[in-house]
This record gives structure tokens, sequence and C-alpha cells, in this order.
């Protein structure tokens, strides 16, 4: 009973219980990487999609104006020919940018035919093969060369 009063009660965290929350925060981290790196690629497809439908937009209007389509995106307004953009959709002047995710450009372009494609740049590129580069023609016909079935969400 003496001994009891004489040492103080032990109070901490052993290695054991540190391991065992480790372990538990290394699970729970498998799990949510994945999906949030699924997240970041759907966000700049996101980006890509939206670039289209407004290249889409200008094209009409250009045809409205001139009737027939532009094959050079700076007649819609761009800055460049072809258009790089960031993941959050803002132009840029250089592929070679890390920042970089798609090259936009006009392709089969007649007086009255357009296609757009949105050719995914960099990282992009491999995380996101199952769309791969995403297409938009003058009848707003959607599509994607990875044949992937959600690209167009």
């Amino acid at each position: 009973m003496y001994l009891e009063k004489a040492l103080p009660k032990q109070r901490g965290v052993t290695l054991i219980e540190l391991m065992i929350v480790i372990v538990i925060l290394a699970v729970i981290a498998s799990f949510a990487y994945p999906s949030y790196m699924n997240y970041v690629v759907d966000t700049k497809r996101t980006a890509a999609t939206s670039i289209l439908l407004q290249v889409a937009d200008r094209q009409q209007q250009f045809f409205m104006d001139n009737k027939r389509f532009t094959n050079d995106l700076t007649n819609l307004g761009f800055a460049n020919n072809p258009l790089v953009i960031a993941d959050d959709g803002r132009p840029m002047a250089n592929a070679a940018d890390s920042d970089s995710t798609y090259s936009v450009a006009l392709t089969n372009v007649t007086a009255t035919t357009y296609t757009i494609t949105a050719a995914p740049l960099n990282g992009q590129a491999s995380r996101d093969a199952e769309c791969g580069s995403m297409t938009l023609n003058q009848t707003l016909m959607k599509g994607s060369s990875g044949g992937g079935d959600d690209c167009w969400k």
C-alpha cells in the first residue's frame, strides 16, 4: 500500500497505441487518396468541357456574322491557336507549363462544319485515359477518344 502512493501513475501513449493510430490513418488514406485523385481529374475535365462549349458558342456567332465557320481560334477572340488551358480553365501561353491541362484546337473545318478537340496534356493525359481527347462538333455531338461513358457529365 505504501508503494502505490509513492510511485506516480504513468500517463502517456505507448508505442503500440501510437502504431495502431498510424495504421488506422494509413488505411483511411489509402481509401481517400484515389477518390481525391478521381475528383481532381473530373474537375480538370469539366474545365475542358466548359471551354469546348464556349468555343462552340463563339463559332456559332462567327457563322452568323460571316456565313462560314473559322479554323482559327484567334478569329473567335481567343489569344492563341491552338488554345492551351490550365486546370481551372484560364488560357495559358505555353503547353509546356506544368499547369496546362488541355490543348484546344479546331479540326475538320469547312464553311458549314467543324470539330473542336480538347487533347489532355501533362499529367491529365495519363490520369484520364478513360476519356482521352474530348470533341464537340457543329451539331453539338459530344465525343471522346477514350471511349469512357461518363466523360461529359
